[in-house]
């Protein structure tokens, strides 16, 4: 697939096939949140790959919004420093975040849907991913093949238009 087309193809997906992902794809995906670009190359990041069907469903309790991890094909947790500044805090989510969009344009190139969450309670992430005292879990991506139809580039996406968002030279 063109990146245009990965980037237009890419969607949320909340349900997934029972088709498994392939680990030459997970890390296809994964190399692509490795390589995203980091304020001063800091690369705050850890990832943790979950496959396992009931480390899957008990990782969807992270937030409420997380439903969609229990029927993932995989799932990577985005791992951050547990102690921040406020100054870092800014520097961190945005890292985050372009490691997160890398990775979901990289599994929409293969085909593969994903689908972010929030990891709000620690206390199950720490338990199902082991995580280290000075690690937060920030953010789960949930993987797999769609279960309703492939992804394909999206012609009219439900965004603002396109005048409303840019502003050219000044507001």
């Amino acid at each position: 697939m063109e990146t245009w087309d990965a980037i237009r193809s890419r969607r949320n997906t909340r349900e997934y096939s029972d088709k498994p992902v392939a680990r030459e794809d997970l890390e296809r995906i994964l190399e692509a949140g490795r390589r995203a670009p980091s304020s001063t190359n800091w690369q705050p990041w850890d990832f943790v790959v979950v496959t396992a069907r009931d480390k899957l469903q008990a990782l969807s309790e992270v937030w409420q919004g997380a439903g969609h991890v229990a029927t993932s094909q995989a799932t990577i947790a985005v791992i951050a420093p547990a102690e921040e500044t406020d100054f870092s805090r800014q520097y961190l989510l945005y890292d985050l975040g372009q490691a997160t969009a890398l990775m979901t344009v990289a599994a929409a190139d293969l085909g593969i849907g994903t689908a972010h969450a929030a990891s709000k309670n620690q206390d199950v992430a720490r338990k199902v991913l082991g995580l280290p005292d000075d690690k937060v879990c920030a953010f789960v991506l949930s993987v797999g093949y769609p279960a309703d139809r492939p992804l394909a580039p999206v012609q009219n996406p439900e965004r603002r238009p396109f005048e409303e968002v840019v502003h050219w030279s000044r507001w």
